[in-house]
């Protein structure tokens, strides 16, 4: 029923056209155009262009070197109307739309006013506006109550509350209950990915338990598929492969399938989802070193961490400071997107143009990760596996290997023997003197010899015998080799296997320092910036400070202070999104459109209070 309704139900609303009586404001209407336009030259930068600065309207009033920038009341003339209106400003190839422009000249004409008060003194850079803070998905998450929506009778559950409540908004109800085949093929194909075969159709149909629905979900959930296909909806979001994608010969990833199993385990094993994020990002970091003999526990943490092994990684091909920035970059990619539901990337080179998320919260994200990723101490993908040789396996191949030498030994005997008895039949071919003359050259070990006896074998290739020529001379005395060679083989076949785990770990080294790059250039550092998280995910003034070096664990610590920020249940959208994510994967579309970016390039949630209800 769910199904039909999301189809039906959950579409994007286009937001409504301004009324013409609506009272704009600089916080909420002006300021979000000029962030996305004017700021990086007027307001973000330490150097403000033209002296005009446009982050408060007693700033823009006064105008810079030119004058006022405008005239409140007087759209025509205001200065900066005019400059935008020519296309002078922004400078480039964007330009300000005409909606943006016909937004500015209605709240100049409305007297250019502001939501609240304007403060005495700012900070240095952009900052973070009340409006900006009112954003729907930075608040904090609450659990909203379930509506008693009007003839409820067919309401099973929470959810069926909240969808019918906004149905008989619009006067509509719920569709006719589906019939026992479509739910069987839907449930099927939900979460195993399968359809069900005939007969696990006829046996559904033919359950008249009351229940029988319930019990079909519950033995699918304990299916090993349901994680199969669960498990590939995170890996997309993870971005896995198997190799590098970074070049046409596109080298392998080894062992990158292990991190793939462990997230499909992780679902059929009903892992915490808590458990499950912290293990991906810190997963070494909640291991007792040293990192050899652990057990199945340390192992599967371990390989948790290959999800920050997912970026594109091209520093085996091409290992230069560019490309190791560019792998950190595109590891906070990843995360940011697949947890937070943010784009942060337009951050790395000045503050967000959309978001509040200013240049140096992208470095203080970026100093969590940097002791992991440091690119002036780099490690290319091959120096980032860990071995899973344990003791015992070390011990169990000195013995195999103990076994296989005594037949070594005694095929290096036979192998002297015949080469020896091959070449005493070949030099039978040669006069005295010339034989002695070969016997001697041969007895010569090869850098000893002489010119004249370099020439005179090389003259006689039919005395190059070894052991890999030997079946032309004696193909009898070649199987006998061949025999112990086999032998040799099977005995080494009982050594354990050396396997390895891609992994991001620590190197245990001086924890580097992280500095701001200008335009996100490494070549142009500037002051050096702490471990945190994003400023506009923590309640105003108090913004989350992680310790630069956690003296009680091996590592900097840094990452697991961040994962268990992340789900402490206290941050406002790492719940979102995942619930959004699930919600997607069921119904085909998201609460939230646009799973990956919940900040204003994004859509806004079609259910908002289900969303968070689920949160």
């Amino acid at each position: 029923m769910i199904l039909l309704l999301l189809l039906l139900l959950s579409t994007h609303p286009a937001l409504a056209a301004r009324r013409p009586t609506e009272k704009l404001s600089f916080e909420k209407d002006v300021r979000p155009i000029f962030r996305a336009h004017c700021y990086d030259c007027h307001g973000a930068a330490s150097e403000i262009k033209g002296k005009l600065d446009l982050r408060l309207v007693r700033f823009i009033t006064a105008g810079g070197e030119t004058g006022p920038a405008i005239v409140p009341g007087k759209p025509a003339e205001s200065f900066l109307v005019e400059r935008i209106k020519a296309g002078e400003m922004p400078p480039g190839e964007t330009r300000v739309s005409t909606e943006e422009i016909a937004v500015i000249e209605k709240w100049i004409t409305q007297g250019a006013l502001t939501a609240q008060p304007e403060p005495e003194q700012i900070p240095p850079g952009l900052g973070i506006s009340f409006a900006e803070r009112g954003y729907w998905a930075y608040q904090p998450i609450t659990r909203p109550e379930v509506p008693q929506p009007r003839k409820a009778g067919r309401v099973r559950n929470e959810i069926d509350a909240f969808l019918l409540a906004r149905m008989q908004d619009k006067k509509l109800q719920f569709s006719a209950d589906a019939d026992r085949l479509t739910l069987a093929k839907r449930v099927y194909l939900d979460l195993t990915g399968l359809p069900p075969s005939l007969q696990q159709v006829q046996q559904f149909i033919q359950d008249d338990r009351p229940n029988a629905y319930e019990l079909l979900v519950d033995d699918l959930l304990d299916s090993p598929h349901y994680g199969e296909r669960w498990g590939r909806h995170w890996l997309d979001v993870a971005g896995y492969a198997d190799s590098e994608g970074y070049s046409n010969d596109d080298p392998e990833r080894p062992y990158s399938y292990k991190y793939r199993n462990y997230v499909i385990q992780s679902f059929n094993d009903d892992l915490p989802f808590d458990q499950f994020i912290q293990e991906q990002l810190a997963g070494d970091e909640m291991v007792t070193p040293p990192l050899k003999n652990m057990s199945a526990e340390s192992i599967r943490m371990l390989t948790a961490t290959g999800f920050l092994r997912m970026g594109v990684d091209g520093t085996g091909k091409e290992n230069n400071d560019a490309s190791r920035n560019q792998v950190l970059a595109d590891t906070i990619k990843i995360v940011s997107s697949s947890l937070l539901g943010m784009s942060v990337g337009c951050a790395r080179c000045h503050d967000h143009r959309y978001d509040p998320i200013s240049h140096v919260d992208y470095h203080r994200l970026r100093a969590v990760f940097e002791p992991a990723f440091d690119w002036k101490n780099w490690r290319t993908p091959g120096g980032r596996q860990i071995s899973l040789y344990t003791d015992v396996d070390a011990a169990r191949r000195n013995e195999v290997n103990q076994e296989a030498a005594v037949l070594e030994k005694e095929r290096d005997a036979k192998q002297a023997e015949y080469i020896q008895i091959a070449l005493d039949k070949e030099f039978e071919q040669y006069e005295e003197a010339v034989r002695v003359q070969l016997q001697e050259a041969k007895k010569t070990a090869a850098d000893k010899r002489s010119a004249e006896q370099k020439k005179l074998l090389e003259d006689q290739p039919n005395l190059n015998v070894s052991a890999g020529n030997l079946y032309q001379y004696n193909q009898g005395h070649a199987d006998k080799i061949k025999e112990y060679n086999s032998q040799i083989g099977e005995i080494k076949k009982k050594i354990p296997i050396e396997e390895f785990l891609r992994v991001t770990t620590e190197p245990g080294s001086e924890i580097p320092k992280t500095f701001l790059f200008y335009r996100g250039d490494h070549r142009q550092p500037q002051q050096q910036v702490v471990p945190g998280g994003l400023t506009i995910t923590a309640a105003e003034g108090k913004r989350l400070a992680i310790e630069e070096n956690n003296a009680d664990l091996s590592s900097s610590g840094r990452r697991l202070a961040y994962a268990r920020w992340l789900t402490s249940g206290q941050h406002p959208t790492v719940a979102r999104v995942l619930v959004n994510r699930v919600w997607l994967h069921h119904f085909g579309r998201g609460i939230v459109e646009t799973p990956g970016e919940f900040g204003k390039l994004g859509s806004l949630p079609t259910h908002p209070q289900l969303l968070d209800w689920l949160a």
